[in-house]
């Protein structure tokens, strides 16, 4: 499974917030079960969004469990919801 979110922050590029966000998307990486875990920077002007995580899970439960990890929540809890403008959630499976 794939889970790719593209989103932009409240804060400009290259500020101390930005970098203070980013340290703690690191911390993602780590959960038990995150393969793969990128970060990118928006390169072209098709979309409002400037960033996108993306990470593979091997089973849709690896990714509940991520969901539920208390890093994830306290990511979002604490970063997430004060940090990002807007966002767009998009996960697939192998077709």
């Amino acid at each position: 499974m794939l889970h790719t979110v593209v989103f932009k922050l409240k804060y400009e590029k290259e500020s101390p917030k930005e970098s203070q966000f980013f340290n703690e998307v690191s911390k993602l990486s780590l959960i038990p079960g995150v393969l793969n875990f990128k970060i990118f920077r928006q390169t072209s002007n098709k979309n409002d969004f400037d960033y996108c995580l993306s990470m593979k899970f091997e089973t849709i439960k690896e990714y509940e469990n991520y969901n539920n990890n208390p890093i994830h929540v306290h990511f979002v809890e604490t970063y997430w919801v004060n940090y990002v403008e807007k966002f767009l959630e998009l996960d697939y499976e192998s077709y």
